[in-house]
């Protein structure tokens, strides 16, 4: 019998391509790329072999210059046992359970090629500031990187070529405000920690700044154990910033010396706002959050679920704290960073107890801002809320209403008709959300997991690498975008892609700095049907790189126009 030749197929691809290991690689090859300066740019190197290699390496070769600043991780696979709801919309890879494309992991010094299976890494090149000299020619640069892989023996096994275009212009800052909900307790859950210890505080830090560096500007801050994602009745690990001591009948002290140091924590890794838990129970505001206090009795718990939001107790608790804390705020002139919730996702029916809430909280935080994730106008409409969060399902009321500032957020109640960032949607979805809130004026962006590693209900902690899903709860990727790794966070590429959606909104502000609004929205409508809604939208791959080089050649136009005049 005639033996087949033994193959070693390699394929460069954009970020955007998911690939599974038990499917042909559709996708075509993606050569060529352009970013700006200050910005991250990824790209992929797929491969695929014809039978088992137990020992491959990746030779990385790029122009000097570059080479510092390219990172390159293997992208991994993990299970989703609930990949989709029922009914969803087309727009999604596939909906059935399986492996899916989603963690990067180092790379090791050798990995393997497994027979038949398409696999690939993942280049990140963080891009600095622009040189001195690029600006004072405004020339682009044009560099070529190429990933060779290499059998045990130092032979060749394929070889692609990436050449990266950076453009003479440099991505602005970010004006987004954009939150992730940082779980501090899954942190000291997940590595076995105490809260607060030492090694807490630097895992804390590691997560943060990698939040930090995906766009997050502002950081869920658990004056008290947020009461957010717990069963009723049930707690969650006590992770309160705040210390109390109860001193006599409705009486009591406050140390801030942890939420000090979590300010300082913050602000060194590039975090500019401070969302404080929220004060009332989720969904309606019925109930007290946790609070631990010191006792004559020892620590115990002296508000949670068993507290009537209403009562008299916890408003004589309230009208004790939050004097206290505004001051420690006023005293470190913090005022224009703090946002304050009141309770997450009320409906209607709840919209009393909330009122009662709302007019609690306001009346001791004047000149602070609020901010609540909900979708019934009402709540702004009564003036109950100055920041509504409407979901991106739930925005055509809001957009009429002409609400300013106007944010909006995703769960895994938007599964469909809507951008979203689950496993099974493709990448394409995840990023449209940049050039979505640059069509709409969006102002801030919420999500709720940033890393919950924990079951429905926190019921029980769960290993992210094998349930993702918060069993079989969310359609797996609502829940996180980080993996713990282990000594700080594994990104995926889902978390990738969103900061290159966000970076697409800070193109489009620059090019509005250029050449005006009007003519950053006429390129973002250009050959479509109809324009970019959160409801209709591009979904191919080649529209959504497409769209990226006509931003840059837009702004290289709109220079080079003001250069001449």
């Amino acid at each position: 019998m005639t033996q087949q030749p033994k193959t070693f197929t390699t394929r460069s691809l954009s970020s955007l391509s998911k690939i599974f290991p038990d499917e042909a690689l559709a996708d075509e090859a993606v050569q060529t790329g352009s970013a700006m300066w200050n910005e991250t740019f990824s790209f992929q190197a797929a491969y695929c072999s014809s039978h088992l290699i137990r020992s491959v390496r990746a030779k990385i070769e790029a122009d000097s210059e570059l080479l510092p600043f390219i990172t390159v991780r293997s992208v991994g696979l993990s299970p989703s046992e609930l990949p989709v709801y029922d009914k969803p919309d087309a727009n999604y890879i596939r909906t059935t359970p399986g492996l899916y494309p989603d963690p990067l992991y180092p790379l090791e010094a050798e990995f393997k090629a497994l027979p038949g299976q398409w696999r690939s890494l993942w280049l990140t090149v963080r891009i600095p500031s622009m040189p001195e000299s690029v600006a004072s020619e405004k020339k682009s640069l044009f560099h070529e990187i190429s990933v060779s892989f290499l059998d045990e023996n130092g032979e060749d096994l394929g070889k692609d070529t990436f050449t990266l275009e950076i453009i003479p212009a440099e991505l602005p800052p970010q004006k987004l405000i954009h939150t992730e909900w940082f779980h501090a307790d899954c942190i000291a859950t997940q590595y076995g920690v105490d809260a607060f210890s030492e090694r807490h505080w630097e895992l804390m830090e590691g997560y943060v700044r990698n939040a930090a560096e995906h766009g997050v500007n502002m950081l869920l801050t658990p004056l008290f154990t947020p009461p957010l994602d717990t069963a009723f009745g049930e707690e969650r690990l006590t992770m309160q910033l705040i210390d109390v001591e109860v001193s006599g009948e409705n009486e009591y002290i406050f140390g801030f010396g942890k939420l000090e140091r979590w300010i300082e924590m913050c602000k060194r890794a590039g975090i500019q706002y401070f969302e404080c838990s929220h004060l009332f129970t989720q969904w309606g505001a019925a109930h007290a959050p946790k609070i631990m206090a010191k006792t004559s009795e020892g620590e115990r718990r002296i508000f949670g679920w068993e507290t009537d939001a209403a009562g008299e107790a916890y408003d004589a608790f309230l009208d004790s704290f939050l004097p206290m804390l505004t001051a420690f705020i006023h005293a470190r002139g913090m005022e224009s960073a703090f946002y304050f919730h009141v309770s997450d996702e009320p409906g209607l029916a709840q919209l009393e107890s909330y009122r009662r809430a709302s007019e609690k909280l306001k009346k001791h935080l004047q000149g602070f801002r609020f901010l609540d994730a909900l979708s019934d106008y009402a709540f702004y409409e009564q003036g109950l809320v100055e920041i509504p969060v409407p979901a991106n399902n739930h925005m055509d009321r809001f957009l009429e209403g002409k609400v300013d500032p106007l944010w909006t957020y995703y769960c895994c109640s938007q599964h469909r008709d809507v951008s979203n960032r689950f496993f099974a949607m493709p990448s394409a979805r995840n990023r449209i959300i940049g050039m979505q809130m640059y069509n709409f004026g969006i102002q801030g962006f919420l999500h709720w997991g940033y890393n919950f590693w924990y079951s429905q209900g926190s019921k029980r902690a769960i290993d992210p690498y094998k349930v993702t899903d918060a069993d079989c709860a969310f359609p797996s990727g609502d829940a996180y975008v980080v993996y713990p790794g282990p000594d700080g966070p594994v990104d995926s590429i889902r978390w990738e892609v969103f900061r290159e959606g966000l970076q697409d909104q800070r193109a489009l502000e620059l090019l509005e700095t250029h050449a005006g609004r009007e003519k950053a929205l006429a390129l973002l409508a250009e050959d479509l049907k109809e324009p970019i809604g959160f409801k209709a939208f591009p979904v191919s791959i080649d529209w959504m790189l497409g769209a990226r080089r006509c931003i840059h050649d837009a702004i290289l136009k709109a220079m080079a126009a003001s250069a001449s005049a």
